[in-house]
């Protein structure tokens, strides 16, 4: 295994090990951390990434359909998601932001489940510590500094551990956001504190290329990895459609964390190829040459032309998409089984004690509701008189 990455300076130098042909190129530096990964795993690593898929086109055909308030895409980064999200062990801890749908079914989160944060009925959906997969964080980059904690935690419990028991049980923690939440002071804080106390955490940072609006360019000057040289600690930059790359990258970073080696920043260069969100229309603000120069590095074509080059036929690919149409249907029903919460409950959920100006508030919610009602009623009341 390599020894000499634990003082690696970070590096703009992009790792890849499968090219968007599917060729599968030679490292010695990362392949020893993915030798174990064979065909039977490959395929594994294709079947998450099309069920990832086919769960954002439900969701997105759902939203559309009023059964979800909001819809947040992952199109495009299934490679950077699957590769990072099967790099961790059981016991490892994760902080997403509202759009790892992929890590997330790594994690063994059921994926109807999910959606009930978009339903707008939980602010949860799942249970974080089974999974150890922690609920969706919505304000941009406030995971990071709760991640850098909740590492800071783990190695004081860890105290006193020899090393062979923390490399057989210890804990790491990876911290999951976008280059836009790169911008964001609680990322730079974060990352003061992880240096400082030499925490066991791993900054996972997916640069899809545009902050909703707001492309890579104008968010910084250079490559978001060399920021990790400031802060003291490694950074690595890897082509975030190459599942195979992001797995070894990630799978290092984890163990590096594990072993008291302390943070590391990735840096997954990848593609949104929908919407920021189903709020948003990227038509306005990129071109369409720009989408279709990224179609060809699509993550699961890559690995797809891997495997046919490898002897997986037709037949796997038509498994895997019935399977993926069935979890579709599945997923469909119980959305669209999901309760209709009354409007007034949302004001109970403000605070944990009441609250005079929720209560002013909800008051004039039920007013308003209220003189909608007789008009409604009388209005009903003439159209069956009409009728008769």
């Amino acid at each position: 295994m390599v020894t000499d990455l634990r003082e690696a300076p970070a590096t703009a130098e992009l790792i890849q090990l499968m090219s968007a042909d599917g060729t599968r190129h030679a490292d010695p530096t990362w392949d020893s951390y993915v030798e174990d990964i064979d065909q039977e795993t490959l395929r594994g690593f294709y079947r998450d990434m099309a069920a990832a898929r086919r769960l954002d086109e439900e969701g997105t055909a759902l939203q559309r359909q009023g059964q979800l308030l909001l819809w947040v895409p992952l199109r495009g980064q299934e490679g950077a998601q699957v590769g990072a999200g099967r790099a961790t062990a059981k016991q490892d801890y994760l902080f997403p932001t509202y759009r790892e749908h992929a890590v997330a079914l790594t994690r063994g989160v059921q994926i109807a489940e999910m959606l009930r944060v978009f339903r707008g009925i939980s602010h949860g959906g799942w249970n974080p510590i089974s999974t150890g997969f922690h609920n969706y964080t919505m304000v941009l980059a406030a995971q990071t500094p709760h991640a850098v904690g909740y590492a800071m935690g783990v190695k004081q419990d860890q105290k006193g551990w020899d090393a062979a028991q923390l490399k057989e049980d210890g804990t790491a923690v990876m911290a999951f956001f976008g280059d836009g939440s790169s911008s964001e002071g609680d990322v730079h804080e974060s990352m003061v504190f992880a240096a400082s106390f030499n925490a066991p955490v791993v900054f996972f940072c997916q640069n899809n290329q545009w902050a909703i609006s707001v492309p890579f360019e104008v968010q910084s000057r250079v490559p978001l990895v060399n920021r990790a040289a400031g802060y003291g600690f490694p950074g690595v930059r890897v082509d975030g459609n190459d599942v195979l790359a992001v797995h070894a990258v990630t799978r290092w970073a984890m163990e590096r964390a594990r072993n008291g080696g302390g943070p590391v920043l990735i840096e997954a260069v990848t593609y949104r190829r929908g919407a920021h969100t189903t709020a948003d229309d990227p038509t306005k603000y990129r071109s369409r040459d720009e989408e279709v120069d990224w179609d060809d590095r699509d993550p699961l074509l890559r690995v797809e032309r891997h495997l046919r080059a490898n002897g997986t036929g037709d037949e796997f690919f038509a498994a895997v998409q019935a399977e993926a149409d069935v979890m579709a249907a599945d997923l469909r029903a119980t959305a669209m089984a999901f309760p209709t919460p009354s409007i007034e409950e949302s004001f109970k959920n403000v605070y944990a004690e009441p609250h005079s100006l929720v209560a002013e508030e909800l008051a004039w919610f039920r007013e308003y509701q209220a003189g909608f009602a007789p008009e409604g009623a009388q209005a009903e009341g003439n159209e069956e008189e009409a009728g008769a």
